[in-house]
């Protein structure tokens, strides 16, 4: 690993995976192995998330972070324009620096396929985001295999995990027991193939593919969280006046936290800014969220006032109305909402409740 991260640096790539800060495993800059976080691995429940020490030395043994790879490819906050007054008229300054080029370490799955997601909304539709669209172009992908889920994961009722499906230059399954410590790695572009090709590497055993699929598998066995698809479009539409919306309402505090951790949510909002001269103007986007009054304010005022109302809007869009508009689903069963939800409300639960099920959808 220390070889492949070198490797990328040497290719002029700023190396991001996670760590650990503030007792949470985060995406952020690598500079070398350590900075890798060896022997941990994350406890998350609805509401809930702890950070322990396994020790047995895993690079990859956690699952998702707390964040996704959304705010390095659609940063949370970004320049449009920038003015300054030059006599009676404004002149445009030059532009935000180019970010630097980036290769993601650690992707899992689910995140893979909500990269996929945002690639088809924001540059597959009729107009393309620049912003998402310059730090995509240069962003390598080392995807890594999911070998345990946490109980708020539900990927593979999605589809959409635990094993990587593609769109990947390297894809990495990490392998431990007794003395053996390994990663069996496949080459998903040209570009990773290269990259193998600068590391010490041999042809991984037979029994060393068969032991990184099961395991694989066994993080598959092991989701205990489900949500079923069935008709999913159809049941949400046709229950746009359930009683679960309001019951549901009564708990959420609307802190818009679930649309702030998902990584394929998008809404954004544009500020404009002067400073008290009026010598410089700024105009900046940032992320928002449909869980905010303002979001949905028109002339004349928002059109949804209720928690009921905007609860209803995330989850019937982010289920299915992205069908409609995109032809895929919003959802990708990463569970981060779930974990980062300060009353732990579970989207599997309240998909279970409209559908008429009692508790949780569970496998």
């Amino acid at each position: 690993m220390a070889q492949l991260i070198a490797s990328l640096q040497r290719r002029g790539y700023q190396v991001i995976g996670p760590t650990v800060s503030e007792g949470a495993i985060v995406y952020d800059v690598i500079e070398k192995l350590e900075d890798l976080p060896a022997g941990w691995t994350d406890e998350q429940e609805a509401g809930r998330y702890r950070l322990t020490q396994g020790g047995n030395g895993a690079l990859f043994g956690h699952t998702v972070a707390a964040q996704s790879w959304k705010r390095f490819l659609y940063p949370a906050e970004a320049r449009l324009c920038e003015l300054a007054r030059e006599g009676a008229s404004f002149k445009a300054l030059g532009g935000p620096a180019a970010p630097p080029r980036r290769a993601f370490l650690g992707v899992r799955a689910c995140d893979l396929a909500a990269i996929r997601i945002q690639d088809r909304i924001l540059l597959g539709d009729r107009y393309e985001d620049s912003i998402y669209q310059e730090r995509r172009r240069e962003a390598l992908l080392i995807a890594v295999n999911c070998t345990r889920a946490c109980a708020t994961c539900f990927c593979a009722s999605m589809q959409t995990g635990p094993r990587v499906q593609g769109g990947f230059d390297l894809a990495l399954t990490e392998l431990l027991g007794g003395e053996r410590h390994v990663f069996v790695v496949e080459a998903g572009s040209p570009q990773g193939a290269e990259l193998l090709a600068e590391v010490d590497h041999r042809e991984a055993r037979a029994e060393e593919v068969e032991a990184a699929a099961a395991a694989v598998e066994g993080a598959a066995a092991g989701m205990v969280r489900r949500l079923d698809t069935t008709d999913l479009r159809r049941l949400l539409f046709g229950n746009l006046e359930h009683a679960e919306w309001e019951r549901v309402a009564e708990r959420c505090l609307a802190c818009a936290n679930c649309t702030l951790v998902c990584p394929t949510c998008f809404c954004t909002t544009v500020e404009d800014w002067s400073d008290i001269s009026g010598e410089r103007a700024e105009r900046r986007r940032r992320w928002d969220s449909c869980f905010t009054e303002a979001f949905s304010y028109i002339h004349g005022g928002s059109v949804r006032l209720s928690v009921r109302s905007r609860y209803r809007q995330w989850l019937t869009h982010k289920l299915a109305g992205w069908v409609d508009q995109f032809g895929v689903c919003g959802c990708v069963g990463c569970g981060r909402c779930i974990t980062w939800c300060p009353v732990g409300i579970d989207i599997t639960e309240e998909v279970a409740a409209i559908r008429g099920n009692n508790g949780y959808d569970r496998g």
